[in-house]
């Protein structure tokens, strides 16, 4: 290949992107959802292939690149207005909190462990999953996140009303995951084993084993959410 002819691949390539970045709009950018990924791999490999490729001449490759954006807007177009063929394509947003509680099974079908899911509630500057009554897990990846209403705007915080019980610990911690007790994090907050099962036992569970997730509280309680929660 010429070295103007790939000059010229590469402008052209560059045209039709920007070009069709702008056609298919700003939920191509902002809200990747399964087919949006889909569809920007491919025009990407596309257009790599049509700028570097002498095999796939000029006129086959915008060919190319605008049948697969003219294949994405036709399904955006369905997705608007079908319900079903969106469920399909995008797929529906997951309740993985409910009233407080962790749904284990939401986050089986999420592909979310609790760490991503901890992850992504401090990405909303949330600490705790005590602080949380909801979190959905959207279509396009994001957590939306509504907090207890003790925690919601308009609080004592916010009032400057400041507690008269001192923390007991910086940040809310984690002691159980999916049944197995974090000895490490329990001893750095100069816990111990009988503590835990003292406050287990309380909650009414027998074993560590039926707890999926607990996390000690900067004011020193524990949170506990029990395993097999169903979303109703």
């Amino acid at each position: 290949m010429e070295t103007s002819e790939l000059l010229l691949r590469i402008v052209i390539s560059f045209i039709l992107l920007f070009l069709l970045a702008r056609i298919m709009g700003r939920k191509e950018i902002s809200q990747m959802t399964f087919f949006n990924f889909v569809s920007a791999i491919a025009i990407g490999s596309l257009s790599a292939n049509f700028a570097l490729s002498p095999d796939l001449n000029i006129r086959n490759g915008i060919l190319a690149i605008t049948g697969w954006a003219v294949f994405t807007l036709i399904m955006g177009f369905i997705d608007i207005k079908s319900k079903k063929a969106r469920k399909l394509t995008v797929g529906e947003p997951l309740i993985v909190i409910k009233n407080g509680q962790i749904m284990e099974d939401s986050l089986r079908s999420a592909r979310l462990d609790i760490d991503s899911l901890n992850a992504l509630l401090r990405q909303k500057n949330v600490f705790s999953i005590a602080d949380v009554d909801y979190a959905i897990f959207e279509t396009s990846g994001k957590l939306s996140v509504m907090k207890q209403e003790i925690n919601q705007p308009a609080t004592k915080g916010d009032m400057n009303v400041t507690s008269t019980i001192p923390n007991a610990h910086p940040i809310a911690t984690e002691v159980i995951s999916d049944g197995t007790v974090n000895e490490k994090n329990l001893s750095a907050l100069n816990l111990g084993m009988n503590w835990l099962e003292q406050q287990v036992e309380q909650a009414g569970i027998k074993t560590f084993s039926q707890v999926f997730y607990a996390q000690v509280q900067p004011d020193g309680t524990l949170y506990i959410d029990k395993k097999d929660d169903v979303v109703h």
